[in-house]
């Protein structure tokens, strides 16, 4: 995405009040305690264990460890994963 459609979408969030995670493509992450991790906003699963978790995003990954891990739901853009959580962490896309 070029810097004058980021800057574009950024004006859209903040005057027309409009969602920041749909207008510039932002992963929405719920996490409830330790055991789930609701997913909205990927763009497709990247790996999957039973320790790891891996999303692909507009701006690179996240990427969910733990242990125990089961997909409960996966649709197209959305995922609910259940286990035990430890770690959430923002990768970047390397392949630029």
């Amino acid at each position: 995405m070029s810097k004058w459609q980021q800057r574009v979408r950024t004006l859209m969030v903040n005057y027309l009040a409009l969602p920041s995670d749909v207008i510039l493509e932002l992963p929405r992450i719920t996490i409830i305690g330790q055991i789930h991790v609701y997913i909205e906003n990927h763009l497709g699963l990247a790996t999957y264990s039973d320790t790891e978790l891996k999303l692909k995003m507009k701006q690179g990954f996240v990427q969910i460890k733990g242990s125990s891990f089961v997909i409960k739901m996966m649709l197209p853009e959305e995922i609910l994963l259940e286990g035990n959580i430890t770690d959430v962490t923002f990768l970047p896309d390397n392949t630029d």
